[in-house]
């Protein structure tokens, strides 16, 4: 399954999160060689200290980590400012409340093998997509901006995403880094699902069935 981990969550997805740190660490640190902070088994930075929330692919039991990213809104503090302010030029204005910025997106191969035999890696990273594509669209996010190397524009092709490149910048590390906006909304995520072959959506967000207020009242009754 796919679900948001918002800060006051993440006691309950304690398990699936270690994972996801544990993986970025493999993923960015010692697979790709990117310049990141790693503490002992784990990649995290400060952002991860501003209660962002994070996408995950897990199991039902929430026991096992498939991938995940973390999604910031681009009203506070960002990667894209602080540190890729290069990759996109002066006049573009990219702060609003329906611009989110995605990063550290990464998929755990070995998990996906494992339980899922038919899913190659470029699949996997199209799902992770498509459910950004849908959880997005679901929060009332209208923009994603996201920082990568050229390559990977392939891999948002095969997703059926649509993003504009709004510029690029050397001097971070062997390839260029892109700074692109991914746009989110139906006609968007009709292009992806049929691009996948798929028609039920991969994220469905979950609805409390009581309120907090409903709860609180029925205790004070």
């Amino acid at each position: 399954m796919f679900v948001i981990i918002q800060a006051h969550e993440y006691q309950k997805y304690a398990a699936v999160l270690d994972q996801m740190f544990r993986l970025r660490k493999k993923v960015f640190a010692d697979t790709l060689g990117w310049d990141v902070p790693v503490i002992g088994p784990y990649e995290r930075d400060s952002y991860d200290a501003l209660a962002p929330a994070y996408l995950v692919w897990c199991n039902d039991s929430r026991t096992r980590l498939y991938g995940g990213m973390r999604l910031m809104p681009t009203t506070g503090p960002t990667l894209l400012y602080d540190v890729f302010r290069e990759t996109f030029p002066a006049a573009a204005d990219l702060v609003a409340p329906g611009i989110w910025e995605g990063t550290r997106m990464c998929i755990d191969e070995e998990a996906i093998a494992k339980d899922f035999p038919n899913i190659d890696a470029g699949r996997a990273f199209s799902m992770m997509l498509l459910a950004l594509c849908e959880c997005a669209l679901d929060h009332g996010i209208h923009t994603m901006i996201s920082n990568y190397e050229p390559y990977l524009k392939r891999v948002y092709k095969r997703a059926g995403a649509e993003v504009e490149e709004l510029g690029r910048a050397d001097g971070y590390g062997k390839y260029p880094v892109c700074c692109g906006a991914f746009e989110v909304s139906d006609r968007v995520l009709r292009r992806m699902r049929a691009a996948l072959g798929l028609t039920l959506p991969l994220y469905v967000r979950h609805v409390p069935a009581r309120s907090v207020v409903t709860q609180f009242l029925e205790m004070a009754a």
